[in-house]
């Protein structure tokens, strides 16, 4: 079962914006990306308080992801990208994304904190933060 509402159009753009993000970073990069995202439509806290639907997660404005303003997001879904969006829409989860809800690519090695949130770990050339529990219980 789903942990988020969705249909095909936004398990695309969930695809694109997973490929986008973090293509260079093979499958698993990729998952871990969706994996975030996804939280962030799945909580009802800090920067995504009003963020119920994948459309509203990609193009949150301030906040949302750098992917969406270049032309390599705008390609269509790979069948491919799609069955790994559908893996992260039914709840399948990858540490350290796994409560997630932000990453960032730094050139280097990944700041203890980011805009005020724990790193909970790397994968390639993402760094991935987490709120606590205390700030966001519904991502755990």
């Amino acid at each position: 079962m789903a942990v988020i509402a969705y249909n095909q159009a936004d398990l695309k753009l969930l695809a694109r914006l997973m490929r986008a993000e973090a293509e260079g970073d093979g499958r698993l990069g990729m998952l871990m990306v969706g994996n975030t995202g996804v939280n962030r439509v799945r909580v009802d806290c800090l920067d995504f308080s009003n963020i119920t639907s994948v459309r509203q997660m990609v193009f949150q404005s301030p906040g949302g992801f750098e992917a969406t303003q270049k032309g390599y997001f705008y390609q269509r879904a790979r069948e491919k990208d799609k069955r790994l969006a559908k893996k992260v829409v039914m709840g399948k989860r990858y540490h350290p994304a796994t409560n997630s809800l932000w990453f960032f690519r730094p050139d280097g090695a990944c700041p203890e904190q980011w805009y005020g949130q724990w790193n909970v770990g790397r994968y390639k050339s993402h760094c991935f933060y987490a709120p606590t529990r205390s700030e966001c219980g519904q991502v755990y």
